[in-house]
């Protein structure tokens, strides 16, 4: 056992360095990504800001082909504010009067990167800006990318960015919420519903009207990237194959085919429910019907009430007949400006009635009541299987008109300027890094430079393990006691395990009583077996000296002595008989005389052999 609880104390030592170890080598590659962030900037011939943590920025520049990049690090140009109101709405909130600024963080500030900034509390917001170049969706996919950090986090409001359709009218100092729009996408959020939306309109090519498809909710909780107030990276995909995927820090939270996964369907039934048909008036869809043979029991009282006064019931001894249970307060008093004219008659508010707090009851006592056991209720006839039953009717199919097959849904409208139109009740709103390609490489390459940077010093910024779990325990005290016993249960268990435990002395006692058993018990057995050989011997010298007692009697003097010995000896061995049966009763006293019964007996043979000799 002690054995054990060794090896069990030297599992506990491994894992404790391995953890020491695994600590290590993080704050060691934290260290490397930090020194491969100033060998990125120590290159680009741009300004830079250095942290406080020794990290230096610099502007993200795109690795390829893009559509549209913007970091608001400079002056904000090519941004257009919306210069119009907002339709069937009150026009004390429909002009999009919402302000906006160019900020950095307020909290995680990485010197020199800035954002965009929404302001305005309870304010309509647009502002809108052209394309670097039109998307066009052919061959190629479509990705679109940005940061979003709700700062205060969010009560009720959006972060959604709108791809507007490409058209000759656009003009984006009118761009308002019924801009045509080709793809919507982004984070919302009202009351405690979080949503991430992925919306495109969809044109029918039969009518050629534009119909909502929006993507199927997210399986993941979002409401951690709305409360956190960190900057998360949102992220659209989609594909020539008509597939799409959404990302948040770049791990995938939905993803799906946008002929199948999207509500309404792309392409509509190719049949629908006949209008014009309607259900015969004897089609009966009854599956159980009452039994028309069934006959109400004779016995069958209908006019039994359900539940009758309790005749054994006794009224209890102090029950207060003439108390009211409710009485005027004494201590009411009529307000000063009380008319009777205008309020009637004042009358002191009711009370309960001292009195009745230490009876059993006050007012006149009545019977309780009780179910009545002759209630059977009105009667009914069984239910029983309809054999007329024709099963749930519905309007039969007939073609849909209206129907069409479009196999590819990523041929979508092109699309030429982006904007944001949004409504918020909570301010300070951060939107950073916006861009536009077709390569996930390019895409990857930007979050590196702009949104790893802010989530390596947010990461930095962090409190300690310690420092959250007092925080934590400052807002639910019952954390302690959880804290107590985590710490308490593995000190208990290592001091119970590995601390070596002290001999007391009934142990000692024990183990020495356990070798002197083990020595006593080897020693008998041979010595018994030698007092049985000298028995022998001893019946055999008898009948010698029988055969020549009348020959020499002067020898018989010896021989007198000798069957003296051999009765000492028999003597000696019938106690060490008795002493062999009492020790059945008691082992150590078994051990004790055995070994003095069978001294006895062996020295009176020695003595024997002497005189013998």
């Amino acid at each position: 056992m002690h054995f054990q609880w060794d090896w069990l104390c030297l599992g506990l030592l491994i894992i404790s360095s391995v953890t020491a170890e695994i600590e290590n080598e993080e704050i060691l590659g934290a260290d490397v990504e930090v020194e491969d962030f100033d060998e990125q900037s120590q290159e680009a011939d741009v300004d830079k800001d250095e942290s406080s943590l020794g990290i230096v920025y610099q502007t993200p520049k795109p690795t390829g082909e893009v559509y549209f990049t913007e970091t608001f690090d400079g002056v904000l140009t090519g941004w257009i504010l919306s210069k119009t109101k907002k339709e069937d709405t009150d026009d004390n909130i429909a002009k999009y009067d919402g302000r906006w600024e160019v900020e950095e963080l307020k909290e995680n500030t990485v010197p020199g990167d800035r954002g965009l900034v929404l302001k305005s509390v309870a304010k309509h917001h647009a502002i809108s800006t052209m394309l670097t170049k039109a998307f066009i969706f052919d061959n190629k996919p479509l990705i679109v990318q940005y940061e979003v950090n709700f700062q205060e986090g969010i009560d009720c409001g959006g972060a959604y960015i709108k791809l507007l359709s490409s058209s000759n009218d656009l003009n984006l100092e009118y761009f308002f919420d019924k801009t045509p729009y080709t793809i919507m996408f982004g984070p919302d959020k009202c009351g405690e519903d979080y949503k991430l939306h992925f919306i495109f309109r969809h044109k029918n090519p039969k009518t050629g009207e534009y119909d909502e498809k929006h993507a199927k909710r997210p399986d993941v909780d979002l409401k951690k990237f709305y409360l956190d107030k960190k900057t998360h990276l949102y992220t659209l995909v989609l594909k020539p194959d008509d597939t799409f995927e959404m990302l948040i820090d770049q791990t995938v939270v939905s993803k799906g085919s946008l002929l199948e996964d999207m509500v309404p369907p792309v392409n509509p039934p190719r049949e629908i429910e006949d209008p014009a048909d309607k259900k015969p008036d004897d089609w009966d869809e009854r599956p159980k019907i009452p039994d028309p043979n069934a006959v109400k029991p004779d016995d069958w009282d209908e006019d039994e009430p359900s539940k009758i006064e309790d005749l054994d019931a006794v009224k209890p001894e102090g029950w207060l007949d003439d108390e009211p249970q409710y009485v005027p307060d004494p201590n009411a008093k009529k307000p000063k400006d009380w008319d009777e004219e205008m309020d009637g008659e004042w009358e002191a508010p009711q009370i309960p009635n001292p009195k009745c707090e230490t009876a059993p009851g006050c007012g006149i006592w009545v019977r309780p009541m009780k179910n009545n056991p002759k209630y059977k209720g009105k009667w009914k006839a069984p239910m029983i299987d309809n054999p007329n039953y024709q099963g749930i009717w519905s309007p039969q199919k007939i073609p849909n008109p209206d129907y069409f097959e479009d196999p590819h849904p990523f041929e979508m409208t092109a699309v030429s300027a982006i904007g944001l139109e949004l409504w918020s009740m909570t301010s300070d709103i951060y939107f950073d890094n916006f861009i536009i390609c077709s390569e996930k490489e390019v895409a990857d390459r930007w979050a590196a430079d702009g949104w790893g940077l802010k989530k390596l010093v947010a990461s930095a910024n962090e409190p300690g393990m310690f420092s959250q779990l007092v925080t934590a325990a400052e807002d639910h005290p019952w954390l302690w006691v959880l804290y107590i016993l985590t710490l308490a249960l593995p000190i208990g268990l290592g001091v119970l395990f590995c601390w070596p435990a002290k001999k007391t002395d009934e142990d000692i006692e024990f183990k020495k009583t356990a070798i002197s058993k083990a020595i006593t018990k080897g020693e008998i057995k041979p010595e018994r077996e030698e007092l049985e050989d000298d028995e022998i011997d001893l019946e055999e010298e008898k009948e010698n000296e029988d055969i020549v007692e009348d020959e020499d009697e002067g020898e018989g003097g010896d021989d007198i002595d000798e069957e003296e010995e051999i009765e000492v000896a028999d003597g000696s061995q019938e106690e060490g008989d008795k002493s062999n049966k009492s020790g059945s009763e008691d082992e150590m006293k078994e051990d004790d005389e055995s070994t003095s019964s069978g001294d006895g007996p062996l020295k009176s043979v020695r003595k024997r052999r002497v005189r013998k000799d």
